[in-house]
């Protein structure tokens, strides 16, 4: 028997630091570990001891005997990459971890945000002896994109927030959600009250096409949709026209396969999981028959992991059909896309995009259309969205890279409803500087700098999207976030910190600020009214969206 790891995997790596023989890779201190879509299980090493099963925090760990059919694949994805990397050796070697110096007396840290990446950063911090937290969002309940971005069909993922609570709800620590920075106390504020601040608070704004229409009703950001389906607060009243028979989804990230299962999948089905309730109601009125994944470039190229490309082909009726594969595959670019694939996971990409092709369809079945090689040039529509062009492009050898090249050969496909999925983007936070160009906040390691001497701000860090940019899974900010405290620590140990110069009641201060802040203890109380909510309706929980109805959930009794 050996153990397999397969879709929810979200890369903690808490099964790498359990695991007796080192048989889990890429682990933190392997470089694919930061682009790595997921972990796999040597099989050769595996002495089906069964720590790492206990130890995954979203249940991804199966035996192999226990394997569905369609789970297969998670076999030989596991085995093309250790033909890819070997194992060289079974020692592991440990990273090296900074320490508060004896004599440094307390840490005081405010992290601002509550997402994966904040969430480990207070789970670091309060893992050490002599550190206080204090997380702060603005937002009435915590998680970030676990609760609000992660599709309600994938429950096994969001389970990593079980794992968040001994962070937030430690002795050491206070959480202030429902505040936010630069309205209700201020960057200066919380230095004068910390010896640091962490901020992760993610990349919350969408790219843009830069097309004419884009701006026309009926055009929406992907993370407006995702916000919207699962119950963010701020996107809870936003309408989606699901009249028409088709829409059209401009990417071809994991976002966008998330979009396109919700849109297609029966809404009986999503109605067992925590969906928002408004959104259960629309989708049983839609209309949408078919929906059009577009990507620039071919199945080499995707944006989106194998395990979600797999989910998208598990889905009762629904057909997948493929589009533009020929021009993808059989451009003057070949040479390139052959030394591409080679890579396991991009090999794997294509095969199964080919074999999506091969499937027979069934009449009467909803449908995706991953269609590849198409360029937007256009939204058109008197008034709001009709249709949208594309332009056929072709893959073509360019001094050694893989580019698009329009081919001029245009097509207009009718569509009421275009959903941008080209990427998220970190928005500036009140007086801290920014890289308007990358999205980010300008740092050395999660040390936040001066964009134009390069010195590091005193006190002041990132960590997770704000700090590197929309990449990875959600335990790539474990690591992320384990490197920004472990310079902080290094930097209150060395003296390079300044002592607050107010004195500790920081609650008081958000108190007179914002007397509707929302505590750890509150949001517990939230959370047992959601799930009571969802074993009454036989669903995970039954969210509360608007924020007048979690500030009376937060102070029920």
């Amino acid at each position: 028997m050996v153990y397999v790891v397969t879709q929810p995997c979200c890369n903690d790596a808490s099964c790498v630091e359990v695991c007796p023989v080192n048989c889990i890779h890429p682990t933190p201190d392997e470089a694919p570990f930061a682009v790595s879509e997921m972990l796999y299980i040597d099989a050769q090493t595996c002495i089906d001891c069964g720590a790492c099963v206990d130890a995954c925090p979203v249940d991804a760990i199966t035996s192999g005997d226990e394997l569905r059919p369609d789970q297969d694949p998670y076999l030989k994805m596991a085995e093309n990459y250790y033909q890819r990397y070997p194992l060289e050796s079974d020692v592991r070697t440990e990273p090296s971890r900074a320490s508060i110096s004896a004599g440094s007396g307390s840490l005081r840290v405010a992290v601002v945000g509550s997402g994966p990446a904040a969430c480990y950063a207070a789970l670091d911090l309060t893992a050490r002896a002599g550190v206080e937290v204090n997380v702060i969002d603005r937002l009435p309940t915590p998680y970030g994109l676990v609760r609000a971005g992660v599709a309600p069909d994938h429950q096994q993922t969001k389970a990593v927030a079980d794992i968040f609570r001994a962070g937030l709800g430690h002795k050491r620590a206070r959480c202030w959600f429902n505040v936010e920075v630069g309205e209700h106390v201020s960057h200066e504020e919380l230095l004068a009250h910390h010896h640091a601040v962490i901020y992760a608070v993610g990349a919350p704004s969408a790219r843009n096409l830069d097309i004419p229409g884009e701006d026309l009703p009926g055009s929406h950001a992907a993370t407006e949709f995702v916000a919207w389906y699962n119950g963010h607060p701020d996107y809870a009243d936003l309408t989606f026209d699901f009249s028409g028979e088709r829409a059209v989804i401009i990417g071809n990230g994991n976002v966008a396969l998330d979009v396109a299962r919700i849109l297609v999948t029966d809404p009986e089905e999503l109605a067992k999981s925590d969906i928002a309730d408004h959104a259960i109601a629309a989708l049983r009125e839609s209309k949408i028959r078919e929906v059009v994944v577009v990507g620039r470039r071919g199945p080499a190229q995707a944006a989106y992991t194998n395990p979600e490309l797999l989910a998208l082909g598990q889905i009762p009726n629904v057909d997948i059909v493929v589009e533009g594969l020929e021009s993808a595959l059989d451009s003057a670019g070949g040479a390139l896309l052959d030394d591409l694939v080679v890579e396991p996971r991009i090999a794997l990409k294509v095969e199964q995009v080919a074999n999506f092709a091969k499937r027979p369809l069934t009449k009467g079945n909803r449908r995706i259309v991953l269609r590849f090689c198409s360029v937007p040039m256009e939204l058109a529509g008197d008034g709001r969205v009709e249709a949208i062009t594309f332009d056929r492009a072709e893959l073509v050898n360019a001094n050694g890279r893989l580019e698009v090249q329009p081919t001029g050969f245009v097509e207009r496909v009718p569509t009421g409803l275009v959903l941008r999925s080209v990427g998220y983007r970190g928005n500036p936070v009140p007086d801290l500087p920014f890289d308007d160009q990358r999205g980010i906040i300008p740092n050395e390691a999660g040390r936040v700098v001066d964009p134009v001497t390069g010195d590091p701000l005193v006190g002041v860090y990132t960590a997770g999207w704000i700090k590197r940019g929309p990449t990875g899974v959600i335990g790539t900010n474990k690591v992320c976030s384990e490197q920004t405290v472990d310079n902080l620590v290094q930097d209150f140990s060395a003296g390079r910190l300044t002592e607050p110069v107010a004195d500790r009641e920081f609650g008081d201060l958000v108190s007179r600020r914002q007397p509707n802040y929302i505590d750890f203890r509150s949001w517990q109380r939230i959370d047992k009214q959601e799930t009571a909510r969802g074993r009454e309706a036989r669903r995970p929980r039954v969210k509360f969206v608007a924020v007048a109805d979690l500030l009376k959930a937060s102070a029920a009794v």
